[in-house]
């Protein structure tokens, strides 16, 4: 990439040496799903020979006694049957599956339209110098919303903008990245990546409680406290540690990287980016206020007035995932029209298909993943491992916090060597989720742990995905800057924010704080 060349793998030592070579021998996550399937396949069988088996916690049968769940082969006829005849089906019905499409057709056209690049740009552009830090990570963390954009966006204008201001910019890289990725689950709205890991999260609970549904707000309050504690975190960590630390750069390379830059950080939005972020503020407004009227209006479509208490605002949640969809497409289409971005109607088809284009690989490994998940449901091991596992965690009498913390850094170890939340997600919620909710954990608990793991590390392995380009535009700055340089220099960002994050859960735990509208911490069959 631009000549530039990156250091050898050799060059690393020590401990991220090993995490690379130990990351690199693993297969693509679709891959690990597809050797998963075949070890549950030998699993099953094993374990429907030695007749191994639970009794559910809440089900009974038509005698009256606790219902025997048995370890079914996934080798009988009748499993083989299901996977063949319903394949199609197994594939369609997968939970994260509709959320993510859904909401991504919107968000497509929110970001082919140049709404979330002006945005970013021009709430960064604008910050006074002395919040430079803040205003890089609190954007980077809000810039999760457009996913791919905020890496390919902010980041190396974030470069740009500090070193116009006469900071260092690999700091405001450093601290772009760590607000984007370092704080990847923390936002002030829910998005798209709380709609694929609920549609997970959903179809792990529906093996204890099939009535359960995903509440895409489900850790809305939790993502809001998260945003507040990074925040200032990543600001000491940017300032007090990392830039003092930095070599100096010389004026030269400072001059000819400004001049390669995206966009000129001293240069205010056109006139008509200005006119279409005005556009989409209104579109947004707009589209909330309809949300508004649901809710309060004739007949109240979005709030079940004969429901329980705890059940009359179902109707809101679920359509959170429609609301999103289109309040992205309207603030998108209405910044395209005054921006000059779209002309027509088939404009927002092209950015609605090229969305689409982006998600190929999400679609071959949601195909992977949906049948995990299924023939792990119907081999029952799942739900027997739930049930046994959670009776051994009641026999250990570890304190919710303590449990839910060892969670945490399990996760965070496990992001050192797969890079996709989602594929994660799918691997460990099948198992985690049960076990939890039959010890008094919701699976909002559970999902909300799960994100403050995975977040913390995904700077700080080079396995993920965005990492080399992480360290494309750090060279471009100062070209001996290398993989271990990048590794060093996230660090600490990643031990901080994996201990604030680890204090919040347990305090979250602690005080019993709502993750979000009508989420507890604790669950009850």
């Amino acid at each position: 990439m631009n000549g530039i060349t990156q250091p050898q793998v050799s060059e690393m030592k020590g401990v991220l040496a090993w995490i690379e070579r130990s990351g690199n021998k693993l297969p693509d996550p679709v891959f690990i799903f597809v050797w998963c399937i075949a070890a549950i396949i030998v699993v099953s069988v094993v374990s429907a020979l030695i007749g191994v088996n639970a009794l559910h916690p809440t089900q009974v049968d038509s005698t009256g006694n606790a219902l025997v769940i048995n370890a079914e082969s996934l080798l009988s006829p009748t499993n083989i049957q299901r996977l063949l005849v319903e394949m199609p089906t197994t594939f369609t019905s997968f939970h994260p599956l509709g959320y993510v499409l859904v909401v991504m057709l919107g968000a497509g056209v929110a970001e082919r339209s140049g709404l979330l690049a002006a945005a970013m740009s021009g709430a960064v552009a604008k910050a006074p110098t002395l919040l430079l830090t803040p205003a890089v990570a609190f954007v980077g963390m809000m810039g999760n919303l457009a996913a791919d954009a905020a890496y390919v966006v902010l980041i190396p204008l974030a470069g740009v903008i500090f070193a116009a201001a006469g900071r260092h910019p690999i700091a405001g890289i450093a601290a772009s990245f760590a607000g984007v990725s370092g704080g990847f689950s923390a936002n002030l709205l829910p998005g798209q990546l709380d709609a694929l890991l609920f549609g997970i999260t959903e179809a792990a609970a529906e093996t204890i409680l099939p009535s359960w549904d995903a509440n895409i707000a489900g850790n809305a309050y939790f993502i809001i406290a998260m945003t507040c504690i990074f925040l200032p975190a990543i600001w000491w960590v940017t300032d007090r540690i990392i830039e003092p630390r930095l070599a100096p750069i010389a004026p030269g390379q400072i001059e000819s990287s400004t001049a390669g830059a995206i966009k000129n950080p001293g240069a205010s939005l056109s006139q008509g980016e200005i006119t279409g972020l005005r556009y989409a503020g209104l579109a947004c407004l707009a589209v909330i206020l309809f949300w508004i009227i649901l809710c309060v209006g004739p007949g109240t479509p979005l709030i079940n007035e004969e429901g329980s208490p705890e059940a009359r605002f179902n109707p809101l949640f679920q359509s959170l995932v429609a609301g999103f969809f289109i309040l992205f497409l309207a603030a998108g289409w209405a910044y395209g029209i005054a921006a000059g971005t779209v002309d027509n109607h088939r404009d927002i088809v092209r950015m609605m298909s090229e969305a689409m284009s982006d998600l190929a690989y999400y679609l071959v490994l949601a195909f992977a993943a949906a049948h995990f998940v299924a023939m792990f449901n119907w081999s029952n091991l799942g739900l027997i491992f739930a049930i046994k596992g959670a009776a051994v965690l009641q026999g250990s009498s570890l304190p919710d916090p303590v449990l839910l913390s060892l969670i945490i850094l399990f996760g965070a170890f496990i992001n050192l060597f797969i890079g996709s939340a989602s594929a994660k997600w799918a691997l460990l919620a099948p198992v985690l989720v049960p076990m939890l909710m039959l010890i008094g954990i919701s699976p909002e608990m559970s999902t909300a742990a799960y994100r403050v793991g995975d977040s913390a590390t995904n700077i700080v392995t080079p396995l993920m995905p965005y990492f080399p380009l992480i360290l494309v535009f750090c060279q471009r700055w100062q070209k001996e800057f290398g993989l271990g340089s990048l590794a060093a220099t996230m660090l600490p960002y990643s031990l901080l924010l994996l201990c604030a994050g680890l204090i919040m859960t347990i305090v979250w735990v602690v005080f019993s704080i709502p993750l979000g509208p009508g989420a507890s911490v604790q669950f009850s069959l």
